[in-house]
């Protein structure tokens, strides 16, 4: 069972799996054989981090992994692969936001432990016959539909927007405002700075709206299989969503500018209603679809494993004097 530290132990064992890396810290630094502790399922802290997907922790005594990757088998002859392939306990899940972005942070950790295992660990079975790659799949089978479902609600949400706006753009673009010359069919405002503003916002916004769609209809007839979920699904739903604030944007300008030019000529007074009315859908759009893009953003882009500023002030960190039994 490894060394008992009895007062320390379930402090320890909590700390891991809430993730607090401060608590850990300084267990480790003043008892270091405390590494060795298990829990009454036969854990340690090592796997207790991968199991419940503690990333601080897991940076915080990654250097003790790498030596003793090769010796963690617990009483089902489950590797690390095994224990990070199982689902992470719900109140991890609920961390992050949506089925697809749980899926693909469930990923990141089984691709992370992947890269730190032996290479014939991945393919090992357990005593149920299964390996790393097998238990991840059997055990987020149910997290892949909910991520198909989420994904799917998203990107047709977000296309009827697109779809719409395209149609309004492209409406505007053929029907010239103030009309056009009968006889050289240019149009009467054509010299004008804000119809320039027009054309440029309103062509900007038609061909952003149709990068958007098109996007969107890429993720709703994709395969959605499980290593789409990683990068490829999250970063055509980054650059769809942002496309279409860009199209957003870019027709309530258009529409600024004409109204601009039409009546506020003689009544410059109407530009300060304008402009305050037109803040009213970008404000809605992003209030709805922002914080959706950051965490998808922060999800795909930011890493959660490696050095990690916070590690430096850590005393086991600086110790670096822990060696298992």
């Amino acid at each position: 069972m490894g060394t008992s530290i009895p007062w320390k132990t379930e402090a320890l064992f909590e700390a891991v799996r809430r993730d607090i890396y401060e608590v850990v810290d300084e267990i480790l630094f003043t008892s270091p054989d405390a590494i060795n502790c298990k829990d009454g399922e036969g854990y340690n802290i090592i796997q207790l981090s991968v199991l419940n997907r503690a990333e601080k922790v897991y940076n915080l005594i990654y250097h003790i992994i790498e030596r003793t990757k090769s010796h963690m088998i617990d009483s089902s002859s489950n590797n690390l692969g095994h224990l990070v392939g199982r689902l992470a306990p719900s109140f991890v899940l609920g961390r992050t936001t949506g089925a697809a972005l749980q899926l693909q942070r469930e990923l990141l950790w089984f691709k992370e432990v992947e890269k730190l295992v032996l290479p014939l660990q991945l393919t090992e079975k357990n005593i149920y016959n299964e390996t790393p790659a097998m238990v991840f799949t059997t055990e987020h089978q149910d997290l892949l539909k909910e991520g198909e479902m989420w994904m799917k609600t998203t990107a047709e949400s977000c296309s009827i927007t697109a779809a719409l706006i395209v149609t309004i753009v492209f409406a505007a673009a053929i029907t010239v405002p103030g009309g056009s010359n009968q006889e050289s069919g240019i149009p009467l405002f054509k010299k004008e700075i804000t119809f320039t503003i027009f054309a440029v916002a309103n062509a900007f916004s038609l061909f952003t709206a149709t990068t958007a769609l098109l996007l969107f209809l890429s993720i709703l007839t994709t395969r959605f299989s499980e290593k789409d979920f990683l990068v490829s699904l999250p970063r055509r739903l980054i650059f769809g969503l942002f496309t279409l604030f860009l199209s957003t944007i870019a027709m309530i300008a258009a529409f600024c500018a004409i109204l601009f030019l039409i009546f506020c000529d003689q009544r410059p007074w109407m530009l300060a209603p304008i402009c305050a009315f037109a803040c009213l859908p970008i404000s809605v759009i992003v209030t709805v679809k922002l914080l959706l893009l950051v965490d998808l953003i922060q999800s795909t882009y930011s890493p959660i494993f490696g050095k990690q500023s916070y590690l430096e002030s850590c005393k086991v960190n600086r110790k670096n004097t822990i060696f298992m039994k």
